[in-house]
């Protein structure tokens, strides 16, 4: 599904260069929970945002189902994350002045559905997520644990084929960082769900089947934990 070669991304110029990814190389495979992990510094945030397509790396090949999404215009990235990629980042990003299933329900307008399609997709999903009491609540009357509840609502509103999370837990206390993560491994495990997730946290090693380790801009370590 996902393949990466020699990925390297340099920051600055003129003399001045920081290479935040020294060239790095993998493949995932569809259906894989990954956890990216690091020190501070190390790289992991920079990859993940190469891999959604936030960023372009300055050398290297990608390709997402044989793909070379790098080739891609503009235009084409964007229709390429709306329709296959999805984001979950641990800042929430909820529009505060919609509702839960309007903030779900916005993705899925902007890729052509009609209001009806729309709402009814993102109460499916809500309900999913076990937030089928909170359609009309804005993202202020809700917990840390519900907003990213939503967030992931959202970034499954298109139906991805790949989620990318950065932190997801960050600004979560123990007990709904654990039902986050849970959730992940429910859409991952039902739904066949590649997710790619950014973490420092070691616990959460418990959850994924496998780990991508960076040290300084490469991959120090990559290992299959769970099956």
């Amino acid at each position: 599904m996902i393949q990466v070669k020699d990925m390297q991304k340099v920051y600055g110029g003129r003399g001045i260069e920081t290479f935040a990814l020294k060239g790095v190389s993998f493949a995932i495979k569809e259906g894989e929970f990954v956890a990216i992990m690091g020190p501070s510094g190390s790289g992991k945030s920079t990859l993940l945002h190469q891999l959604g397509l936030l960023d372009e790396p300055t050398k290297g090949t990608y390709l997402i189902d044989g793909i070379n999404v790098l080739a891609l215009t503009p235009y084409q990235k964007s229709l390429f994350r709306l329709k296959k990629l999805g984001y979950v980042f641990q800042e929430f990003a909820l529009l505060g002045e919609l509702t839960v299933i309007e903030n779900v329900a916005l993705p899925l307008h902007m890729e052509g559905h009609s209001k009806i399609d729309a709402y009814g997709l993102a109460r499916d999903i809500l309900h999913r997520v076990g937030l089928s009491e909170k359609f009309d609540a804005l993202p202020s009357q809700l917990s840390g644990g519900q907003q990213q509840r939503v967030a992931i609502a959202r970034a499954l509103a298109a139906k991805p084929r790949i989620i990318f999370a950065d932190e997801p837990c960050a600004n979560l206390d123990t007990e709904n960082s654990k039902q986050i993560l849970d959730l992940f491994k429910q859409l991952n495990k039902e739904l066949k769900l590649t997710i790619v997730m950014v973490t420092h946290e070691e616990w959460h090693i418990d959850y994924v089947g496998r780990i991508i380790q960076l040290r300084d801009g490469l991959i120090y370590k990559d290992k299959r934990i769970h099956t």
